[in-house]
C-alpha cells in the first residue's frame, strides 16, 4: 500500500479510482464498511481503491477547543486501513488554508488530480468543506455532473446502538475494553513510539518502555496486563498508566510504561503496540519507593501467572 500526501502522487495513469473519504479514527466497524465498499467497487471496475483522510483531526485547526483525543496513533491507523486491501492512502495535510476550501472545490480538485473517479464512498452523515458546506447531497449533484457514483452508507449498529468513535472513546475512558473491541472489530490496543524515561524501572530490575501517548484517549490510571509483539515474538506486558504518585515528582506527568517480561533489547525510537487485557489494580500511593518496588514484583508475577493459565 502506498502512503501519499498529494493526489497527483498516486500515479494511476488511465486507471479509474474509487475513493473512501473520512477521518477514520479507530477504523471501526462503520469505517470498515465504507472502505470495504470502496475496495469492492475497485475490484468490479478495474479501479484503484484509495482512502482519503487527514494528518490530524479537522477540529485541531477549526475548533481546537473541541479536538477529541484520538483512538489510534498515526501508524496504527495506517496499518488498520492497509489491512482492508486498499492500494493507497491519500493523507491530506489539514491546515488553515485547506479548511477554507469549499466542499465543491475539494471534490473538483480531487477529480483534476486523480483523473477519472468511478465512485466516492462516505458515511451518510459525512460533512466536509468550509463551514461544512459539503455532504452526501452535494456529492450526488457533483456525481451526476462529473460522472461518478456516490455511496452514503448508514451507520453500523451493535446491540441497537450506533458504532461511533465517540462511543469507543467513552468505553476506553471507562475501561470497558470488550465493548471498545467489539466496535473496533479487533482487540483494543495502545500504540506509540518508545521514548526516553528516567530509567528508574531498570534500576529496580524492571526496565520499562515509555510510550509517547500524547493526544491519545487512555484508559483509567492503573496497572494492566497486556501483550505485544517485537520482531514477530510475542511478549506479556505489565503496563502502568498513571502519574506515579509515590515518587512525588514536582510536576507529575501522565506516563504509559510497559515492562516486557523476559525481553532483552533496546526499543528506543521504535513503535510498540500493546493489546490490553485485564486491569490488575488501581493506581496507588505507597508509603515508600521500596514498597512500590515490592508491589511491582507482585504485578509482574500476576501477569506471568495469567499467561500460564
Amino acid at each position: 500500500m502506498k502512503l501519499i500526501h498529494a493526489a497527483n502522487e498516486l500515479g494511476n495513469g488511465s486507471r479509474k479510482v474509487c475513493l473512501a473519504i473520512g477521518v477514520f479514527d479507530g477504523v471501526h466497524l462503520g469505517h470498515q464498511q465504507i472502505i470495504r465498499q470502496t475496495v469492492s467497487d475497485a475490484h468490479q471496475h478495474d479501479a484503484l481503491a484509495v482512502v482519503v483522510t487527514f494528518d490530524r483531526h479537522p477540529h485541531a485547526v477549526v475548533a481546537p477547543e473541541r479536538v477529541p483525543p484520538q483512538i489510534y496513533a498515526h501508524a496504527q491507523k495506517t496499518r488498520a486501513i492497509a489491512a482492508l486491501g486498499v492500494e493507497a492512502v491519500l493523507e491530506i495535510h489539514f491546515d488553515r488554508a485547506f479548511s477554507e476550501k469549499t466542499g465543491e472545490l475539494f471534490v473538483r480538485e480531487l477529480l483534476r488530480d486523480l483523473g477519472k473517479i468511478h465512485s466516492i464512498c462516505v458515511g451518510a452523515d459525512f460533512v466536509f468543506g468550509h463551514r461544512r458546506t459539503g455532504n452526501v447531497a452535494l456529492l450526488k449533484v457533483l456525481g451526476a455532473e462529473l460522472h461518478f457514483q456516490v455511496h452514503g452508507l448508514a451507520a453500523v449498529a451493535l446491540d441497537g446502538q450506533v458504532v461511533s468513535s465517540t462511543r469507543i472513546r467513552e468505553m476506553i475512558r471507562t475501561g470497558n475494553f470488550d465493548a471498545a473491541s467489539q466496535m473496533l472489530g479487533r482487540p483494543y490496543a495502545i500504540s506509540g513510539r518508545v521514548v526516553e524515561g528516567d530509567r528508574l524501572g531498570r534500576q529496580w530490575g524492571f526496565p520499562t518502555a515509555n510510550l509517547d501517548a500524547a493526544g491519545l484517549i487512555l484508559p483509567p490510571n492503573g496497572v494492566y496486563s497486556a501483550v505485544t509483539q517485537v520482531k514477530g515474538q510475542t511478549y506479556r506486558v505489565a503496563l502502568n498508566i498513571g502519574v506515579r504518585p509515590t515518587l512525588a515528582a514536582p510536576q507529575p506527568q501522565l506516563r504509559v510504561e510497559a515492562h516486557l517480561l523476559d525481553f532483552s533489547g533496546d526499543l528506543y525510537g521504535s513503535e510498540l503496540e500493546l493489546e490490553l487485557g485485564q486491569k490488575l489494580r488501581d493506581e496507588q500511593r505507597f508509603a515508600s519507593p521500596d514498597e512500590l518496588r515490592r508491589q511491582i514484583e507482585r504485578d509482574v508475577a500476576a501477569v506471568r501467572a495469567a499467561g500460564a493459565e
